[in-house]
């Protein structure tokens, strides 16, 4: 049975608390300009057919990125630091929480098959569309959570670039990690 380490929403929320370590005031509000530029851009992108889309990581990292400059400027810090937030402490104690009673449902599932912990990521899939009526000859684009690059490349393929694929698509353009961004780890 298959636990995932992290969920979409906590690897969202995790990369910006991590990336937010150690930033002055001044540094937050930038990301908080920068973050918002970007929920911008997704929410007028078209409307991917996944809940784990474009504009919900802008939404989740956007509101993260608000949320620390307000606690900021609450609790006069200096520098940010996840430890003396309260609500990253409490992230912290519910992503553990839920890792532990995952792992407990999976130990005591009727399969009989070992607990695997699974270290997925998000990746952005993108496609153009078969249809030439297109809306702007838009790119069809899709967020999944895969192992690595090559599974998410593979799983796209199976069903958007296959001509009997879920949604094809004629072909894939791109695959890339969105979640943790590449190079970071969490």
């Amino acid at each position: 049975m298959t636990v995932y380490e992290y969920l979409p929403h906590e690897l969202a929320i995790f990369n910006v608390l991590k990336k937010a370590t150690g930033l002055d005031l001044n540094q937050v509000t930038e990301h908080v300009q920068l973050a918002q530029e970007r929920e911008t851009r997704a929410s007028a992108a078209p409307e991917e057919p996944k809940s784990l889309s474009e504009l919900h990581i802008a939404y989740l990292q956007h509101h993260q990125w608000r949320r620390i400059a307000h606690v900021m400027t609450e609790m006069q810090m200096r520098l940010y630091k996840p430890a003396k937030d309260p609500r990253a402490v409490r992230y912290e104690e519910q992503w553990l929480r839920r890792l532990e009673e995952d792992r407990a449902d999976a130990e005591t599932s009727n399969d009989q098959l070992p607990v695997e912990l699974i270290r997925h990521r998000v990746y952005r899939i993108t496609g153009q569309p078969i249809d030439e009526h297109a809306p702007d000859g838009a790119d069809f684009v899709i967020h999944l959570m895969a192992g690595s690059l090559s599974e998410a490349a593979h799983r796209a393929w199976n069903a958007y670039g296959r001509p009997e694929g879920t949604y094809r698509t004629s072909h894939i353009t791109s695959v890339e990690q969105v979640l943790p961004e590449p190079g970071e780890p969490l």
